[in-house]
C-alpha cells in the first residue's frame, strides 16, 4: 500500500507526445519571453498563462513537499492584501496587489513543472533565456549606439541601454542568469558549442556594461565567481577543473579588454565614471537610500499593519530600494516576517543541494548563484515584481523536490533505477511503512550519490 509521498516520487506520468511537444515549446517561450517586458501584456505573461493551461490539462501535480512554499507565499500576499484594504479604491494599488499574487502563482507553477522531467525542462528554459537575453541585448546595444532611426528612444533610458525592458537596472539584473548559463558552456563544453556560447556571452556582457547598473555589474561578477568556484569544487576530474580555471582567466582578460575599448569612447567613459562612483547623491544623507532604510526600519517596528503598498514615497523622497523593508512597509509584520523566511529558507536549502550529484547539477549551480546574488541585491533595490526573480524561486523549489530522487532517504532508501528514491522501509512485523508526505525535503544530504 502506497501513499501520497510515494506517489510524489514516482516517475512522471505519461503525456501524449503532441501535448508534450507543445508544453516544451511553451516552456522555451517562457524563458525567451522573459526578455521582452516593455509591452503589456508581455510575451512572458502570454507564454506563462498558455503553459499553465497546457500543463494542468496534461496532469500537472501539486506535491506535499511544496506546502512550505505555498503557505509562505500565501501569508506574504495576505499581509499585502490586508494592509492595502483601505487603499483599494486606487487602481495602482489594486494592480500592485494582483501583480504580487500573480508572481506567487508563477513561482509555484514553475516549481511544479521543474519537479518532473527536470533535466529536459531546465534545459529548455536555459535555451530560451539565452536566446531572449541575446535579442534584448542586441536591442539595447542598437539603442545605445542609435544604429537605426528611433532605436535610441525605444531601447535606452537616461542614456543607458534598457533593451526590451522599462528600466536599465532590471535589464542588467535579468542578463545575469543567461550570462551565467553562457559562461558555463564556454568553460566546460566542446569547441563548437563553447564558441557559440562565447559569442552570446560577449553580446550579453556588452549590453550589461552599457546598462550602467552598478548593482548588475557587481551581481554578475560575484555570481560568476561563486558559480565557477562551486563548479571547480564539484568537478569530477582535475582536467575539467584546470579547464574551468584557464577559461575563467581568459574570460577576465577578454572583459578587461572590452572595457578598455569601450572607455576609448568619451561618452561611454564619462557615463562609466559617473556610474562607477560610490559617491551618489541619492545614496547619501538622512533621506538617502541608506538613511531611508534606517528610518523605515524604525517605522516598521511601530506599525504592525505597515503603511500599505506604494505608500513609502508619501513619507520619503523615493521608494524603499530594499525588498525586505518593503515587505514590512507594504504588508506589515505578516509579510515582513514571512517574506524573509521564504527567501532565506530557500537559500538554506539551496546550499544543501550544491554537492548533491544530480543530472542537472551544472544548471542548478547557475540558478542558485543568480538567485543568491539577487537575494543580496534585494537589500539595495526593489526586486518584488521582477519576473525572473520569482521564476528562479520556483526553479529552486522544483529542483529541491526533484533532488530527493537522487539522495538517500532518512529511512535508508536508495535511488532506484528510474531515479526515484524508495522511501519505504520494513517494520519489525514485516509490514511495509512509508515515509510521511514531504519527507526528505529538509534532509537533503550533500553526498555524491549519482542516480
Amino acid at each position: 500500500m502506497t501513499d501520497t509521498a510515494s506517489a510524489d516520487l514516482a516517475p512522471p506520468h505519461a503525456i501524449v507526445p503532441g501535448v508534450m511537444t507543445l508544453q516544451n515549446s511553451l516552456l522555451w517561450l517562457v524563458g525567451f519571453g522573459g526578455a521582452i517586458v516593455f509591452i503589456e501584456p508581455s510575451p512572458y505573461e502570454l507564454a506563462m498563462v498558455a503553459t499553465m493551461i497546457v500543463s494542468v490539462a496534461a496532469g500537472l501535480r501539486m506535491q506535499y513537499a511544496f506546502l512550505p512554499l505555498l503557505v509562505l507565499l500565501f501569508l506574504v500576499n495576505i499581509g499585502y492584501t490586508i494592509c492595502a484594504a483601505y487603499l483599494l479604491d486606487k487602481l495602482p494599488i489594486i494592480n500592485w496587489i494582483l501583480t504580487s499574487w500573480y508572481m506567487a502563482v508563477t513561482a509555484i507553477f514553475m516549481a511544479m513543472v521543474i519537479a518532473e522531467n527536470t533535466a529536459a525542462r531546465i534545459d529548455l528554459l536555459r535555451r530560451g533565456l539565452i536566446a531572449g537575453a541575446v535579442v534584448t541585448s542586441l536591442a539595447g546595444i542598437a539603442g545605445y549606439f542609435n544604429l537605426f532611426p528611433g532605436a535610441g528612444s525605444l531601447f535606452t533610458l537616461y542614456g543607458r541601454a534598457s533593451g526590451m525592458f522599462k528600466d536599465p537596472n532590471v535589464l542588467g539584473a535579468f542578463l545575469v542568469l543567461p550570462g551565467l548559463f553562457a559562461l558555463q558552456s564556454v568553460v566546460s563544453d566542446g569547441f563548437g558549442r563553447a564558441l557559440r556560447s562565447a559569442i552570446a556571452l560577449a553580446i550579453i556582457t556588452l549590453a550589461l556594461l552599457l546598462a550602467f547598473s552598478r548593482a548588475a555589474w557587481g551581481l554578475f561578477v560575484i555570481t560568476a565567481a561563486f558559480m565557477l568556484f562551486t563548479m571547480i569544487l564539484t568537478s569530477p576530474s582535475s582536467k575539467q577543473r584546470s579547464r574551468i580555471i584557464m577559461m575563467a582567466l581568459a574570460g577576465i582578460v577578454a572583459v578587461v579588454l572590452l572595457i578598455l575599448v569601450l572607455l576609448s569612447f568619451d561618452s561611454i567613459a564619462d557615463m562609466f565614471k559617473q556610474r562607477a562612483s560610490f559617491d551618489q547623491k541619492y545614496d547619501e544623507g538622512r533621506f538617502g537610500r541608506f538613511g531611508r532604510h534606517l528610518l523605515g526600519a524604525q517605522m516598521a517596528l511601530d506599525l504592525p499593519l505597515g503603511i500599505g503598498p506604494l505608500q513609502f514615497t508619501r513619507f520619503f523622497p523615493e521608494d524603499t530600494h530594499n525588498s525586505y523593508l518593503n515587505a514590512f512597509m507594504s504588508g506589515g509584520w505578516i509579510s515582513g516576517i514571512c517574506y524573509p523566511a521564504l527567501i532565506f529558507t530557500t537559500v538554506f536549502l539551496g546550499f544543501r543541494l550544491v554537492f548533491v550529484r544530480v543530472p542537472w547539477q551544472r544548471a542548478y549551480l547557475a540558478v542558485f548563484s543568480a538567485f543568491l546574488g539577487t537575494v543580496g541585491e534585494a537589500f539595495v533595490i526593489d526586486t518584488d515584481h521582477w519576473r525572473h526573480f520569482w521564476m528562479m524561486l520556483g526553479l529552486m523549489w522544483g529542483m529541491f523536490v526533484a533532488a530527493r530522487r537522487y539522495s538517500p532517504s532518512p529511512a535508508g532508501g536508495a535511488a532506484t533505477a528510474d531515479g526515484s528514491s524508495d522511501l519505504r522501509r520494513v517494520a519489525p512485523s514485516g509490514q511495509t511503512k512509508t515515509a510521511p508526505p514531504g519527507a526528505g525535503l529538509f534532509r537533503i544530504k550533500p553526498e555524491f550519490t549519482a542516480g
